[in-house]
């Protein structure tokens, strides 16, 4: 059987990274193409990319997002279309091209990386929110409309996460405090999530699609 390829956006650091790595352990190719390559942000851009791409696509992970933290009434236009189109809308017109061949193929496997604001609910996020919920409705939809082409889609909700990122913007002490939050009492180290990607993308995985799995070391429970 020909070695799968694998289109992960978003993944120059933390989660993406490591989804990258865990699917290259399993032998696909994998894509990883940079800003420049293909920029969430422009419409262009992304038909641009969709037009000389001169492979087919088996797993398809949009990984990339941006939250800019902001409240329901004080975010700016600018952030707003900028999440819309980073979290929503380029993951649909990535989907809309690349599931056809899949379809077509009769195999594919597309994850979703969502976040566990998608389903509770914290200060300051209510944009982000919106757009990582609207992608867990996006992931049940396509879940029904493609399982007649055994295309299987979901979705992977992460909690916090230990990243590059998170440790930029948060000082050690309140790490910690976000840490005794969790019952686990630590953050998720971004291989435990792509260990979830890597299945749901994978040919282990047969019967599962359209759900959305939460990885956040229980702290969706209190």
């Amino acid at each position: 059987m020909k070695s799968r390829v694998a289109l992960i956006t978003g993944a120059s650091r933390g989660i993406g990274a490591a989804i990258a790595a865990r699917f290259r352990q399993d032998g696909a190719r994998v894509l990883t193409p940079t800003r420049a390559e293909l920029d969430l942000l422009s419409d262009e851009s992304v038909d641009s990319f969709l037009s000389q791409l001169n492979t087919d696509v088996d797993v398809l992970v949009h990984c990339a997002g941006i939250n800019v933290l902001g409240g329901g009434t004080e975010f700016s236009d600018e952030d707003l279309h900028a999440m819309l189109q980073v979290n929503l809308t380029a993951p649909l017109r990535l989907t809309r091209t690349l599931a056809r061949g899949m379809m077509a193929r009769r195999y594919g496997r597309i994850v979703n990386i969502s976040s566990i604001w998608s389903v509770v609910a914290k200060p300051r996020r209510a944009v982000y929110s919106a757009t990582k919920a609207a992608l867990n409705g996006l992931t049940r939809a396509l879940a029904v409309e493609l399982a007649p082409y055994q295309v299987l889609v979901n979705a992977v909700a992460p909690g916090y996460t230990d990243t590059e990122l998170t440790r930029r913007n948060n000082p050690p002490a309140e790490l910690e405090a976000i840490a005794q939050t969790i019952p686990l009492r630590r953050m998720a180290r971004p291989a435990e999530v792509a260990e979830v990607v890597g299945f749901l993308g994978s040919e282990h995985n047969s019967y599962m699609t359209g759900q959305v799995v939460i990885v956040d070391g229980g702290y969706s429970c209190l």
